[in-house]
């Protein structure tokens, strides 16, 4: 399965994908803006243990490699929540930062919104940039989401107490259908 959208394609993740995950994870300007669980460095072994753990429960597809003229160039995925959060997806991504700034971060926040909110039964999609993230940010207003709230001193990222934001996006608000 994949969903074209764009010029770009997002494509369920494979085991062979290993090598081209850990080459554009291991950026520590990309692990500076996500949460602790991804590693800087970022190895071949970090990659095929990630892989491993969302391979096997990724049926139907919710963890996607992000590709541009058939080259990965990054990963966006859509997380189930549960208990009283169950009608939301949480949506988490990143791309090797030779594609920072080109529109790219947003159409696969759209095409994956898109997917999450036609296929699921969920009523909300959100993410929760760090509020230094400017790029990230930008990608999600673009992308239809609102600014819900900043939580001031929220969150720890390398020693330092920072903000956070939470972004998100209503099923009767959004309004790209792949």
């Amino acid at each position: 399965m994949e969903i074209v959208f764009e010029g770009i394609v997002l494509r369920p993740w494979s085991e062979s994908d290993a090598r081209k995950l850990a080459l554009i994870a291991d950026n520590k300007n990309i692990s500076d803006n996500l949460r602790d669980g991804f590693p800087f460095p970022y190895s071949l072994n970090d990659a095929k243990i990630w892989l491993e753990s969302i391979l096997s429960e990724n049926t139907p597809p919710r963890f996607f490699a992000i590709l541009l003229d058939n080259v990965i160039v990054g990963s966006i995925g859509i997380v189930t929540k549960t208990d009283i959060y169950r009608k939301n997806f949480e949506i988490g991504y990143f791309l090797d930062e030779k594609h920072w700034g080109k529109g790219i971060a947003t159409k696969a926040i759209k095409a994956a919104t898109s997917y999450a909110l036609n296929n699921f039964d969920v009523v909300r999609v959100y993410a929760e940039p760090f509020a230094d993230n400017p790029g990230s940010r930008k990608a999600l207003e673009k992308a239809g989401f609102t600014l819900e709230a900043t939580l001031r001193r929220n969150v720890i990222k390398n020693g330092i107490v920072k903000d956070s934001c939470i972004y998100s996006v209503l099923k009767e608000d959004f309004k790209y259908t792949i």
